[in-house]
């Protein structure tokens, strides 16, 4: 027997994994000038996997609108879908501002903006400076209350073209308690249609993953190949105390949350999340990886199928700690770096916009950027101090991306047992544990 064959997929992703980064060190070391790496990444690696990353993008509308809008139809009584979307609206608010506190603690202590070499500095600001006008023009478009306001959709097709999730998301719920409350022979027919149509994104997503070992091993040899470790040294205090914050929260906290409040072993919980947690460090995408979570928490973490659409749909775009948490870094970061003081309720002023800046960033690679940009603006900062980070934010990103996509499943499993209410409170948690009590359409 082929033992490649019997491997599972998630064993294969690892090792794709692996190899992208050794491949891609390797060839840095060793012909990190050369034109034929230039030539191999440009026009080999980086195309095999934008075409998987644009791949599972075309399903993100479809997937996103339809887990949605099933998982409210089956949640079923408006009192529940109350007691559950209140339960995620207080886990996202707590833990991405015990994300972001972390964060703020960490950028203080360590102090990562004194000491950058200012020649290395206008170097970063100089080669980056055309990316970052791009960004600051996104940053200046949006401002707190903007952040607000644009949840609710102007137009839902427009707000789906342009890959605004939030917009699409809370249409999806509209629709949703719509069809719950409707109960007409119409609205029975439209949610089967939308069964359906989750059925179908679920299979064409079964089809793409299977490509996900090779892209996840041509994304992160192109990354390794042209970033290097000269930037990461020069950088080394900034990226550490991300890195760092990321680590505590992620190792810490989300245990803590999921022991304590979700009942379920640490170990077991990382085990189930695996291939979620490898595909969204390969992707940079927690919107890229939704189909993953979905299946890791219905299925290897055992949270009820309406529960589980519900919390990591609307978590893809709203649930974003590690967001947040780099958010409030960089902010302190470039603050530090250009001398601006920041006062104690400036830095919560900042705790708060990262807050509510990380829900309404896109779910996509750089997301987070143009909020940080409004953020900078706000606070008297330079904007083109973005230019210092954007050649170690792709790695940061895949770390961050991480960190969101494991809070989204930490949410699942501790919505689904009702475990920030009293216990007279829950009804999932009362009634039937993690993989009890499915419903079907």
């Amino acid at each position: 027997m082929d033992p490649v064959r019997g491997m599972s997929l998630h064993t294969k992703m690892a090792i794709g994994f692996a190899v992208g980064i050794a491949a891609g060190v390797l060839a840095n070391l060793t012909a990190a000038d050369a034109d034929w790496l230039g030539g191999l990444i440009r026009y080999v690696t980086d195309p095999v996997g934008q075409v998987f990353l644009r791949l599972l993008f075309m399903l993100v509308v479809p997937l996103v609108f339809s887990a949605l809008v099933l998982g409210v139809v089956e949640i079923g009584d408006p009192r529940s879908l109350g007691r559950i979307g209140g339960r995620t609206l207080v886990f996202i608010l707590v833990v991405t501002t015990i994300a972001v506190s972390i964060g703020l603690v960490a950028v203080n202590l360590l102090q990562p903006g004194q000491g950058l070499p200012p020649d290395l500095a206008d170097e970063l600001i100089a080669g980056s400076s055309e990316r970052v006008a791009d960004i600051a023009s996104k940053g200046s478009a949006v401002s707190g209350i903007d952040l607000l306001i644009n949840i609710v959709p102007r137009n839902p097709l427009a707000s789906a073209v342009n890959g605004d999730l939030i917009g699409v998301m809370f249409f999806a719920l509209m629709f949703g308690i719509g069809a719950t409350v409707v109960a007409s022979a119409g609205t029975r027919s439209f949610v089967g249609a939308v069964q359906g149509v989750y059925d179908i994104c679920l299979k064409l997503i079964g089809w793409i993953i299977q490509l996900a070992p090779y892209a996840v091993a041509c994304l992160l040899f192109g990354i390794t190949a042209k970033l290097g470790f000269d930037v990461l040294v020069q950088l080394a205090r900034y990226v550490g105390t991300v890195v760092l914050a990321l680590a505590i929260h992620f190792f810490v906290v989300f245990p803590l949350l999921v022991r304590v409040f979700g009942g379920m072993s640490p170990l077991k919980f990382f085990k189930g999340a695996q291939p979620a947690i490898l595909t969204a460090f390969s992707t940079s995408s927690s919107s890229a990886t939704l189909p993953t979570t979905l299946e890791c928490a219905e299925h290897r973490l055992g949270v009820p199928r309406p529960v589980a659409r519900f919390v990591c749909t609307l978590g893809a775009t709203a649930n974003m700690n590690g967001t947040a948490l780099f958010e409030g870094i960089t902010v302190l970061f470039l603050a530090q770096f250009f001398g601006v003081e920041l006062s104690f309720v400036q830095q919560i002023s900042i705790l708060v916009l990262c807050i509510f800046g990380a829900i309404g960033a896109a779910g996509v690679p750089g997301g987070s950027l143009p909020v940080i940009a409004m953020i900078l603006a706000m606070f008297g900062i330079p904007p083109e101090g973005i230019g210092l980070i954007l050649g170690v934010d792709r790695f940061l990103d895949m770390c961050r991306t991480t960190v969101n996509v494991g809070g989204d499943l930490v949410g699942s499993v501790v919505v689904a047992r009702g475990g920030l209410l009293p216990p007279a409170e829950s009804d999932y948690g009362a009634q039937a544990g993690p993989g009890e009590g499915r419903s079907e359409v």
